[in-house]
């Protein structure tokens, strides 16, 4: 091999569209016979591919199709180190020992290795996602089934019917819900994001300047309103509107434009929200729970804890109140609001948490997610000083890891729709792509929200399965296949 070919061409490339966007770089270098990719997010290392190739000729020609691909994006040369990296704000917590008097029945810990916020529990797994970029699984018992590896720090973990999401400090929202994670929504780089929801398929983001962010399923904006605080940790959004906490209280906008619907000043700023189907709930700075009316914001009710409500949550029926707070403390109250146990976690203090099935399940300053047996029985023993040994919870060295595809590349390719399988195509329209059903037995005219950084003109994919929104389009369930 000639001293000419090891020679490194290095060709550099940012998202540099007006308005913002994605926040992204795209790095290619060829040396010899080798082509490695760097991308992530402007400001950090990013993640690292590397490949190697028969000739230089192939290896320079896969750079240059790796290039153009990036090119159509809309990413364009640029200079290293010139556009600044977009704000991200870690949340500052403290965590002091719990005085309760006793200590909750942890049943099992893992500790993930970073400060985590992200959690989502349902009926088949549970979801931790923390500050190094990696969500992981397991199931109720404890056992770890999976990872996912992602580009940037997880801010939090949401669920939109059967779809998993991680907002991450970079500035994409991934969609989880199959092995392969995709980026599914890009939020512009001048929203330092501190909490988001997604419902019907629909994307609110709450950021640092208090400042209340609306993408649609097409993964563009619709609206965004300024509301009278800052600091915004709570957003929840149902069909009848988007649920907003900040350091002033609780605002509630139409999801159709924005409109203000009511807005009520809440006993301390706002760190933390839940909801159920006619209230909402508003962890604060000045150790309350406050349960506001969906319908008119009225305070309906207001849990006492004995210092800074970190966390929130409620049972299924909304018959009991769980908070957490800064003192590694968690709480359980009846609907009215009297107190029914103060119990310590044993450890750090709870940043999210979520009921299900008499477990309460929390996410702890020391990045650990926590099941904590919340039944009668258990509580009355833990109360008496009786606690089970709790499980220390290790990964298997051989756990599945998965990482996002970042461009069509790298995704599975098939030559025959196999049964059951759905076709879709990406076309072009109105200046933009977009993604409709080709198969028989759906509507050719609705647009399938699907992952941008996919798309290809003329391109076909198949898809296990397809669920109709009630905003008339479609979503994609399962895995996402090229067809070739």
């Amino acid at each position: 091999m000639s001293a000419e070919s090891l020679v490194e061409d290095v060709t550099y490339l940012e998202l540099s569209q007006d308005g913002g966007g994605a926040h992204k770089f795209y790095e290619v270098t060829v040396a010899g016979t080798a082509v490695t990719v760097r991308y992530g997010r402007i400001g950090a290392d990013g993640q690292v591919q590397s490949s190697s190739f028969p000739t230089v000729e192939k290896a320079r020609a896969a750079a240059a199709k790796k290039i153009g691909e990036k090119v159509r994006k809309g990413y364009a040369p640029a200079v290293r180190g010139q556009r600044a990296a977009r704000a991200v704000t870690r949340r500052q917590v403290t965590s002091s020992r719990s005085t309760a008097r006793s200590v909750a029945p942890v049943l099992w810990r893992f500790r993930t290795g970073a400060a985590a916020f992200g959690i989502h529990i349902d009926a088949d797994r549970c979801w931790v996602g923390n500050q190094a970029g990696d969500v992981y699984t397991l199931s109720h018992g404890g056992e770890v089934l999976a990872r996912y590896s992602l580009p940037d720090g997880v801010k939090c973990l949401v669920a939109d019917e059967f779809w998993i999401y991680a907002g991450c400090d970079d500035g994409t929202v991934y969609d989880l819900s199959s092995k392969v994670p995709f980026g599914a929504y890009s939020i512009a780089d001048d929203v330092d994001i501190f909490w988001l929801d997604i419902h019907e398929g629909v994307l609110h983001v709450a950021d640092a300047n208090g400042g209340l962010t609306v993408i649609d399923h097409e993964d563009e904006f619709q609206w965004s309103r300024r509301s009278s605080g800052r600091h915004a940790w709570m957003v929840r959004a149902d069909a009848g509107a988007v649920y907003h906490g900040h350091d002033k209280g609780v605002t509630a906008y139409a999801p159709d434009g924005g409109g203000e619907l009511w807005h009520t000043p809440t006993n301390g700023s706002v760190l933390f929200g839940w909801q159920e189907d006619h209230a909402v709930y508003a962890g604060t700075g000045r150790s309350v729970v406050q349960r506001l009316s969906k319908a008119t914001g009225a305070v309906e009710a207001t849990y006492r804890c004995d210092t800074t409500v970190y966390s929130c949550a409620t049972s299924e029926d909304g018959r009991h109140v769980f908070a957490g707070d800064s003192s590694s403390s968690v709480y359980c109250f009846d609907a009215d609001g009297r107190r029914l146990w103060k119990l310590g976690t044993g450890g750090g203090s709870a940043l999210s948490m979520q009921y299900l099935d008499e477990k309460l399940y929390l996410v702890t300053t020391d990045g650990s997610l926590v099941c904590v047996d919340a039944s009668e029985a258990a509580i009355t023993a833990a109360q008496s000083g009786s606690v089970p040994t709790a499980v220390d919870v290790k990964q298997a060295a051989a756990l599945p890891t998965y990482t996002p595809a970042a461009s069509v590349a790298q995704v599975a390719t098939v030559t025959v729709a196999p049964a059951g399988g759905i076709v879709v195509e990406c076309v072009q329209q109105g200046g933009r792509l977009r993604v409709h059903v080709v198969s028989d037995g759906y509507e050719p005219s609705w647009n399938v929200q699907f992952p941008r950084g996919i798309r290809e003109p003329g391109a076909r994919y198949v898809v296990e399965g397809l669920h109709a929104a009630s905003s008339g389009f479609y979503r994609v369930r399962g895995e996402i296949r090229r067809l070739v």
